[in-house]
């Protein structure tokens, strides 16, 4: 993926170049497409079926995240957890689509049982199970969409 300079925050950025994307959805899971508007707020542009494809008209210096439909699990875009659009190529007149494939990073072993002990058990049950205190608080920190954003912004200033 090609760098591009972005302000001091992951946010969209006044442009006026389109690009021309088509995101592909190669996880096991129902994705869900977030443009980071101008303010950095997350905006949902709907869900990717899992093996189907969403097809957006954006800009350069718009970012997106990929997030699972069912339990907010970080997905990557073209192995980034931040998607940047490239500058479109155009052949005779026509914008190509440039293929950006959604997939699940390598979640840990820790990541993975999480997800599925959320899945099974009851928010208010969390308590009797017979694991350490640690991981039941580690259970109640589900995925935070907000939070992974303001996260992703400090390392983002770190590198810029």
């Amino acid at each position: 993926m090609a760098e591009q300079e972005v302000s001091a925050s992951l946010k969209s950025q006044n442009a006026d170049i389109p690009t021309y994307v088509i995101f592909i959805n190669n996880s096991t899971q129902d994705a869900r497409a977030w443009w980071l508007n101008y303010s950095g707020n997350p905006v949902s542009y709907g869900d990717i079926r899992r093996g189907t494809t969403l097809k957006m008209n954006t800009f350069l210096g718009h970012p997106w995240l990929f997030r699972s439909s069912e339990n907010g699990a970080k997905l990557l875009a073209n192995m980034q957890e931040v998607y940047l659009p490239v500058p479109t190529e155009y052949e005779d007149g026509h914008p190509i689509y440039m293929t950006v494939m959604i997939t699940a990073p390598v979640y840990s072993l820790q990541e993975c049982c999480s997800m599925l002990i959320r899945k099974l058990v009851r928010k208010e049950d969390y308590d009797k199970l017979h694991i350490p205190r640690s991981l039941i608080n580690d259970l109640a920190k589900a995925p935070n969409l907000q939070k992974e954003i303001k996260n992703l912004n400090a390392a983002f200033r770190e590198t810029n």
